[in-house]
């Protein structure tokens, strides 16, 4: 089951980076190169400094040109993103090029990739609720708040998981095709930003 591998992938990934705890770490993907679990760490890895520069850039007290260079990173890590969930959808696509769809299988309305995405983004948000309902400084509405708070997320997860194992058979019965489009991200691309091909006449 390609859920349950890549929790337990994204699961280590954060472990990984609590270690040290902080985003100038070094990054070291210990999957093979070009593998599928390289690629599902790589991602959970970008997501995982990601929520630790969006806690960061909400403190109040932070100047602005320390919010700036946060700024900078988040773009940066947005487009690493993207550019991670592409590849994976690459991957998935050349691995069921031989199916053959049924003539009335349909399109999922959204890739296998992306719904990835959102479970690793699960795994942080599990990570960190059961890490607050924890908290011994915390009050104990809090722990008892987020621990109920855990329970949904965790259910969400069954639910997620059970769904793109369910994708990933109808892809490979040809109940469901699939159809990858690009997010074609226009405020990066220097050709389509207004203000950044206005820099250059």
């Amino acid at each position: 089951m390609i859920s349950e591998k890549a929790s337990e992938i994204f699961k280590k990934t954060i472990n990984d980076y609590h270690l040290l705890d902080s985003i100038d770490q070094p990054f070291r993907n210990p999957y093979k190169l070009n593998s599928i679990d390289n690629l599902l760490y790589r991602k959970s890895w970008i997501d995982t400094i990601q929520w630790h520069y969006e806690d960061l850039i909400r403190d109040p007290k932070i100047n602005e040109k320390e919010a700036l260079e946060l700024k900078r990173k988040i773009d940066v890590s947005n487009q690493e993103r993207t550019d991670t969930v592409e590849f994976i959808d690459s991957y998935f696509l050349k691995f069921f090029e031989s199916v053959k769809p049924k003539q009335n299988a349909t399109i999922n309305t959204e890739s296998t990739a992306w719904a990835l995405d959102r479970l690793s983004i699960l795994e942080l948000k599990i990570y960190h609720m059961r890490e607050e309902s924890l908290r011994e400084n915390a009050n104990k509405i809090h722990r008892e708040t987020c621990s109920s708070k855990l329970s949904i997320l965790i259910e969400q997860k069954k639910d997620l998981s059970q769904a793109i194992d369910q994708l990933l058979k109808d892809i490979k019965n040809g109940n469901k095709f699939m159809k990858v489009y690009k997010q074609m991200k226009m405020y990066n691309d220097e050709d389509l930003n207004p203000i950044l091909y206005g820099l250059k006449g």
